[in-house]
């Protein structure tokens, strides 16, 4: 079995989870994944990720421990600072 793509990963978690952002990063051994869905709302962080786990199913059963997420409500995710430009100053 080849290494999953970064796009792989995001297509699985797409597939099984309705998510209203999604963003993976990875280089096929490590992934990180930005996941924002409202079925979240309510749940604690190991729950989240269990729902993750869940969606990706048994494709990714052996490279599930090369992935690091972030879980978010929508709410969470739209009341995390913007990403810092350069124009901002302190």
């Amino acid at each position: 079995m080849t290494d999953p793509t970064a796009a792989d990963v995001r297509n699985f978690i797409a597939a099984g989870l309705d998510c209203t952002h999604l963003e993976v990063d990875g280089d096929g051994r490590h992934f990180f994944a930005t996941i924002v869905a409202a079925e979240f709302d309510g749940c604690t962080r190991v729950q989240r990720h269990q729902r993750v786990y869940a969606a990706l199913g048994d494709r990714m059963r052996a490279q599930i421990h090369a992935l690091s997420m972030k879980t978010l409500t929508p709410a969470e995710w739209q009341a995390l600072p913007a990403p810092a430009t350069a124009h901002h100053h302190h």
